[in-house]
């Protein structure tokens, strides 16, 4: 990997682009560059200029089609982390007015729980500048009004979430943002010294659950190869606050003796102990607390 951060930011991130588009789409142009970061001719010259001084085996100008190509040398100049390359892919390269099309065909699944936008956005701000919150929410024993101070936005895979301090609970909880009918912030009113994400033992506790191919299903290689266990254990980083959502999206048996028969189910939490003091464990498949 190369060291950039002798360029300025602009430029590094031209010539990431660059290299992005070259690993993962083979061929780029100057008028990508152009119409990306709404450069002239002249200056997009330099920047493939640049590219090619810094690495100089990894492309080639096609002089029949103008395109500059990837060469089988190709070392990426970056880590480019999975996750944001899908994104890019599959959505486009960054946020834009006009919208981006994607890079490659592709067919994606969207969250069919996805929380309006003017909800989201005072609960972002909320979180930003350390406001308080008033909202509507729908909960299974109806709806109710209450006031909430937000830190942190999570997903589980299925549904968004906010976490924070509901002053009608007392404690830590979180709410499902496309549950939140109506969200204004309180002008005027500050978060108090309890109401702090540093007095969130949930949010704060980090686990390492232990995930195994489950051993009454026949699926040990398939899941080594999908989640890339090539020790045959998966350890699964999450905060105590959202575990049992994760463990209940991935059909993870939680039980003490991998009882689940579903087919579903094919990961199997080898420690169930790992779960002890986790409150949202009551939502983790099979598990039973040792109280």
């Amino acid at each position: 990997m190369s060291n950039l951060s002798d360029y300025s930011q602009a430029q590094r991130e031209r010539l990431v682009y660059i290299d992005f588009r070259l690993y993962f789409t083979g061929v780029v142009s100057r008028n990508d560059l152009m119409d990306r970061f709404g450069l002239g001719a002249a200056a997009a010259t330099r920047d493939f200029a640049q590219y090619r001084e810094i690495a100089p085996t990894n492309t080639e100008l096609d002089t029949v089609s103008k395109l500059y190509v990837i060469r089988d040398t190709f070392s990426p100049l970056v880590e480019h982390p999975p996750e944001r390359v899908l994104t890019a892919l599959t959505q486009g390269y960054g946020y834009s007015l006009d919208g981006e099309k994607p890079l490659i065909l592709n067919e994606s699944v969207s969250l069919l729980s996805q929380p309006k936008v003017e909800i989201l956005a005072p609960i972002a701000r909320a979180i930003s500048l350390n406001q308080v919150v008033r909202i509507s929410y729908t909960s299974a024993s109806g709806e109710s009004e209450r006031e909430i101070v937000p830190f942190a936005i999570s997903c589980d895979g299925l549904r968004w979430h906010v976490r924070a301090y509901d002053r009608k609970r007392k404690d830590f909880v979180d709410f499902v943002l496309a549950r939140i009918g109506a969200a204004q912030i309180q002008q005027g009113q500050k978060p108090l010294e309890n109401e702090n994400l540093r007095n969130d033992d949930q949010w704060n506790r980090m686990l390492d659950l232990p995930l195994v191919p489950h051993p009454d299903k026949n699926c040990s290689q398939i899941m080594m190869r999908d989640y890339d266990m090539p020790d045959g254990v998966l350890k699964l980083r999450v905060r105590a606050a959202m575990a049992g959502y994760v463990l209940q999206q991935y059909h993870v048996d939680c039980s003490t003796d991998h009882s689940i028969a579903d087919e579903a189910y094919r990961l199997w939490l080898s420690d169930p102990l790992a779960l002890y003091g986790v409150k949202s464990a009551k939502l983790a498949p099979g598990y039973k607390s040792p109280n």
